[in-house]
């Protein structure tokens, strides 16, 4: 099957084209052309914008912009961005992470998209041509968005304050078998003050494990004191079910590995 590609300086040029009938925008093509060639035959055309801008890390004081093309080997490398290389170098191997893009995680269906789990953690704002989502509102209802992603901000976190993990069975570059990222503000006696933990596979997109963040605050990141967090960190989620593990497995492993990771 042969594959129109358009390809556009603006976003807003390309928004327009993007609705007509089984078009499909092009950013890293590491999901997008695979469904191509293996047959979807909804994609008849795909398009792609070459706007430098999109490519682009932007790091002012605290603040973080990071263009929707910008890939994972990008984050993975860039010195102000050592808190969030663990989530980056968790996308795929060296070949995936040169392509894979943040527009594309944001996206992407569970057991893809681990960056977009530490991007609902990091409580990051979507910009597309239509305005701007909170991350979390962004992932709800990306099914029916037509708009193209642009940009992802957020604030930089403390290295001690950002955790994540990724669980597979192949490493270091398997497919999820669930992925946590948490950000932490801990009083100066250990006190935990404000979470925010986000959880992969545990839904077809990224989640928040709200139950667990309230039980934790109050606490000290101690086994007996965290105990609560992680009983609840199974409320509201609905695992999905896949070659890599079930969704019964998923469930009983996210207290374990939750654990292990605010612990750590």
């Amino acid at each position: 099957m042969s594959l129109a590609l358009q390809t556009f300086s603006s976003v807003k040029d390309a928004n327009a084209a993007l609705r007509a009938a089984g078009t499909r925008y092009l950013g890293g093509g590491t999901l997008v052309i695979r469904a191509a060639n293996e047959g979807d035959v909804s994609i008849s055309s795909l398009i792609r914008v070459n706007d430098p801008g999109l490519s682009q890390i932007a790091v002012s004081g605290a603040k973080v912009r990071l263009g929707a093309s910008v890939t994972m080997a990008a984050i993975a490398r860039h010195p102000e961005l050592a808190a969030l290389a663990p989530a980056a170098r968790s996308v795929g191997g060296p070949a995936i992470r040169n392509m894979a893009t943040v527009g594309g995680n944001l996206f992407v269906p569970a057991p893809y998209g681990d960056f977009a789990v530490a991007l609902l953690a990091l409580d990051a704002t979507v910009v597309t041509e239509d305005g701007e989502l909170a991350v979390e509102t962004f992932l709800a209802g990306r099914d029916t968005s037509r708009a193209i992603v642009t940009a992802a901000t957020f604030s930089l976190p403390k290295a001690e304050s950002f955790r994540f993990l990724k669980v597979s069975r192949v490493k270091p570059k398997g497919v999820s078998v669930l992925s946590i990222a948490a950000l932490l503000e801990l009083a100066p006696d250990g006190t935990v003050t404000s979470a925010r933990i986000a959880l992969g596979c545990m839904a077809d997109r990224p989640i928040r494990a709200l139950a667990a963040e309230k039980a934790l605050l109050g606490c000290k990141l101690m086994p007996q004191e965290i105990a609560p967090a992680l009983m609840a960190a199974s409320e509201g989620i609905a695992p999905i079910t896949d070659p890599i593990a079930s969704a019964w497995y998923r469930a009983e492993v996210l207290p374990v590995h939750l654990g292990r990771l605010l612990l750590d």
